[in-house]
């Protein structure tokens, strides 16, 4: 997961959005989906203090496109709505259907999550990955990760192209991970 520190305060929580996967798995399938939108909303809890909004992103908002690539993220929702129920979740919705109340209201009436959603799945790494570095690069927001998930104990990594910042940050998440973990343990 990446941790997305933005200066646009209307979106995710003042700006605060949770993106998965950006780092591990390069073509998931729906199972494997469903578990990164909820080990990423569990992430987006412990690192971020969120109460994750989770949007299954896709090219489509709820049926406007028919494709194999959609009927995974919907495939995918379902699975995750099993696995985690205390989780608020949607999908499959178009990143402005998830992001922008007006957009979200109009393609996904109904939809508490549409509009609303603080915790972004994307269907595969290379959208995750193309996705993050845009939002960091021309949108001057923070990246912070990737945060490792699914892991027994706290495992992070960096990018090749990371600041002396981000590693300071990296340092803080991993450390207070093992503080949970520990705590967890005992």
């Amino acid at each position: 997961a990446m941790l997305l520190l933005t200066h646009a305060p209307e979106y995710g929580k003042n700006g605060i959005l949770v993106m998965g996967d950006v780092a591990v798995t390069p073509v998931p399938d729906a199972e494997q989906l469903a578990q990164i939108a909820v080990c990423t909303a569990r992430t987006a809890q412990a690192v971020a203090g969120l109460d994750p909004k989770v949007a299954l992103l896709s090219f489509s908002t709820k049926g406007s496109a028919k494709h194999e690539v959609v009927d995974k993220v919907v495939e995918a929702l379902k699975i995750a709505k099993e696995m985690a129920p205390d989780i608020a979740i949607d999908g499959e919705l178009q990143a402005d259907a998830a992001l922008v109340p007006e957009v979200g209201a109009s393609k996904a009436p109904g939809s508490s999550i549409a509009g609303h959603a603080n915790v972004l799945v994307v269907p595969s790494l290379e959208v995750g990955n193309i996705s993050y570095k845009l939002v960091q690069r021309l949108g001057h927001a923070d990246a912070v990760g990737p945060i490792l998930q699914g892991i027994a104990r706290p495992v992070n990594d960096l990018s090749r192209g990371c600041s002396i910042e981000d590693v300071y940050r990296m340092i803080a998440i991993t450390a207070n991970q093992a503080i949970a973990a520990k705590k967890n343990a005992e």
